[in-house]
């Protein structure tokens, strides 16, 4: 076996893997605005907008962890770094790495590449998928 087809023999898995991921570290981003998990200096009130994307995040993130609903969350996510960036970051500066927006951007770009690919073969999409597959259709 080749190297290249070593490695197209791990994609899915291994696709699936950074999903899950990335999702744990998004999740955290959420736990620290709502619950100072990891510990927060000044933590958002839920109504504020930071509040809001708290809630996106935690809850975005563990339906992405969990491979749930993967694509429109993902795809909402992706918007919500947009906005993140350009509210927050952007009126700092142009360039990403300057105004301390680069996470942001990252974070927008995986999540409108996860929403175009779906939740991977390690996901509850993809076993609600597989389920609908081999369901058998009755004939009458």
């Amino acid at each position: 076996m080749n190297r290249t087809e070593w490695i197209g023999k791990w994609t899915p898995q291994l696709y699936s893997l950074m999903r899950i991921v990335v999702a744990l570290l998004f999740l955290q981003h959420g736990t620290q605005k709502l619950f100072s998990i990891p510990p927060a200096t000044n933590p958002p009130a839920l109504g504020s907008l930071l509040g809001i994307a708290g809630v996106l995040e935690v809850c975005g993130g563990l339906l992405l962890v969990l491979g749930l609903f993967t694509r429109p969350v993902a795809f909402l996510l992706s918007g919500e770094m947009a906005v993140a960036y350009f509210l927050r970051h952007a009126p700092q500066g142009f360039w990403p790495l300057l105004n301390r927006g680069e996470l942001a951007v990252l974070y927008g770009f995986v999540f409108l590449y996860i929403s175009a690919a779906g939740g991977g073969i390690w996901s509850l999409d993809g076993r609600r998928e597989c389920g609908r597959r081999r369901a058998p259709t009755e004939s009458r």
